[in-house]
C-alpha cells in the first residue's frame, strides 16, 4: 500500500452523521496527548494531515481519511479531565455510535505512551476491544523520549502491566514520530491485516 496518497475525507461530531461502513476501516485510538496526530502524520508522510493540537482534548470529532479502498479512522482522544459534562456525554455518544453501527473494522491501532504505565482508560479500552472481539495492535508512542536503559525497564514493566491479557497474543510496536522507529513495522502490520480476507 502506498501510504503517501491518503486524503482527508471528513470529520463528524455526532454519531448520526457517520457514513456507512462499506469498506475496510483501520482505527486509531488512544488517550489525549498520546501523540496520535503525530503518529498519523508520520505514517502517511504528511506534516499537516492530522492537526496536532497544543490543547489536549480540544476537539471531539471522528476524522476519516481515505486511501484507495480503505478508510482510516482517527477517534477522538479519551481521558481528558477538563472536559465539561456535556462534552463527556457527547464523546460517549459518539464513540458508542461508532462502535455499535456495524463498522467493517479490520484493525484498531491502540496507542499508549511508552514513558508511562497504561492508564485505567487505556486498560478499559483494551478490555472493550477484547470483549467486542476486535483485532488490535498496541503501539508504544514517544519511545525516543526514553534512554535505552529506561526503554528496557519500561518494556519489562509492561510485561507485568499487560498481564491481564493472559495467554492472548498481542503485537506490540515501539514507535517514534520523531525518529521513525517502528514506522516500517506498523505499515507492514497494517498491510498484512488488509491482505487477510
Amino acid at each position: 500500500m502506498n501510504f503517501n496518497i491518503v486524503e482527508f475525507e471528513a470529520s463528524f461530531g455526532l454519531s448520526s452523521q457517520l457514513p456507512k461502513s462499506n469498506i475496510p476501516e483501520i482505527v486509531f485510538a488512544g488517550r489525549s496527548n498520546v501523540g496520535k496526530s503525530s503518529m498519523i502524520n508520520k505514517l502517511f508522510n504528511r506534516k499537516q494531515l492530522a492537526k496536532v493540537s497544543s490543547v489536549p482534548g480540544k476537539t471531539i470529532t471522528i476524522n476519516f481519511y481515505r486511501l484507495g479502498g480503505v478508510r482510516f479512522v482517527d477517534l477522538p482522544g479519551y481521558g481528558y479531565a477538563k472536559r465539561s459534562a456535556a462534552e463527556i456525554r457527547r464523546f460517549g455518544e459518539l464513540m458508542e455510535g461508532y462502535f455499535n453501527s456495524g463498522r467493517n473494522i479490520k484493525l484498531i491501532v491502540q496507542l499508549i505512551d511508552m514513558r508511562h504505565s497504561p492508564t485505567s482508560d487505556d486498560i478499559d479500552m483494551i478490555n472493550f476491544m477484547i470483549a467486542k472481539d476486535l483485532p488490535f495492535v498496541i503501539v508504544l508512542t514517544k519511545s525516543d523520549k526514553l534512554k535505552p536503559t529506561e526503554r528496557q525497564k519500561r518494556l519489562e514493566a509492561l510485561n507485568e502491566e499487560f498481564a491481564f491479557l493472559g495467554d492472548r497474543e498481542v503485537e506490540v510496536i515501539e514507535f517514534s514520530a520523531q525518529t521513525g522507529v517502528g514506522l516500517k513495522e506498523l505499515r507492514s502490520y497494517i498491510d498484512d491485516v488488509l491482505e487477510q480476507k
